[in-house]
């Protein structure tokens, strides 16, 4: 009589048979017929977009003002700056680069359905609002704040010694008619080196911040030589803006503060310069 252990492995190996019979049946099959089993053929390589396909938007090109306490660029029309060549693309509507000397910044100022985040490069942020919220945002914190029906806010450089480098975005929103809403988090440089992490979302995904609108916004830190790949699906459409260092896209050079645009599916592959690169990836409708 076979012991309790010979039983238990008798069943175990049938179990195992039964299992792979499917996958053995198809390689046998496939083997006949001369081709290599479906099961393990390997995805085939999603194709590169044409560098022809991309549309550049050179630092050198944007608006740009220099108020003593604020120096700003603008890459869309903003304020007194107007090109009505660009106006944003697709919702993404505002990416300013600022950077404000110390003790200052924009006082108290109103929004309404817009989504705003803020990415700190450099120095801190001091953010005060009407719903009484109030933070700090320093570099690897991402900051949504969604406007909503309404809020007044202001942004302020709480340092008397250092200014502060910053990004501020602004997407329209999907969604209307909501009450003003706020997140900050934490997406540590570690979370972000070489890889694309996904900051914000409209489904707060892998702990990303949610916001009111059809985007997903990425974020990388780049050592030199580096890359990271993104295959843009058939639909979507792209805008890669540098925020620091150098990098290449499909083979096309870019420098901090320089933006591109996507609109063919395909892959993009991101490589960084010599000295590195920060940069920040928005997948749009």
């Amino acid at each position: 009589m076979p012991s309790r252990r010979e039983i238990l492995r008798s069943a175990g190996a049938a179990a195992a048979a039964a299992a792979m019979g499917p996958v053995v049946a198809a390689c046998t099959q496939a083997g006949r017929a001369g081709e290599r089993p479906a099961a393990i053929l390997p995805e085939p390589p999603v194709p590169a977009i044409d560098p022809k396909d991309l549309v550049l938007r050179r630092a050198v090109e944007r608006g740009h003002a220099n108020h003593g306490w604020l120096d700003t660029r603008h890459t869309f029309s903003f304020a007194s700056y107007y090109d009505p060549e660009h106006m944003g693309f697709r919702r993404l509507r505002v990416i300013n680069e600022d950077r404000v000397t110390p003790g200052d910044g924009f006082p108290t100022h109103p929004h309404r359905e817009m989504e705003i985040v803020t990415y700190v490069l450099e120095g801190e942020l001091e953010h005060r609002d009407s719903t009484g919220r109030g933070s700090v945002i320093r570099p690897g914190e991402v900051q949504r704040m969604s406007a909503g029906t309404g809020i007044r806010h202001s942004e302020y450089n709480p340092s008397r010694a250092e200014g502060v480098h910053f990004l501020q975005i602004w997407i329209e929103p999907t969604v209307l008619g909501e009450a003003p809403s706020y997140d900050q988090r934490v997406f540590p440089r570690e979370d972000r080196t070489n890889r694309l992490r996904i900051v914000a979302s409209p489904d707060g995904r892998d702990g990303s911040i949610a916001v009111r609108t059809d985007a997903r916004l990425h974020a990388t830190v780049l050592e030199p030589g580096r890359k990271v790949a993104y295959a843009n699906p058939a639909g979507r459409h792209v805008w890669l803006h540098v925020a620091r260092g150098g990098l290449s896209v499909n083979g096309v050079a870019l420098v901090a503060g320089d933006g591109l645009a996507a609109s063919a599916a395909g892959a993009l592959e991101v490589t960084a310069g010599k000295d590195g690169a920060e940069a920040l990836l928005f997948d749009l409708a």
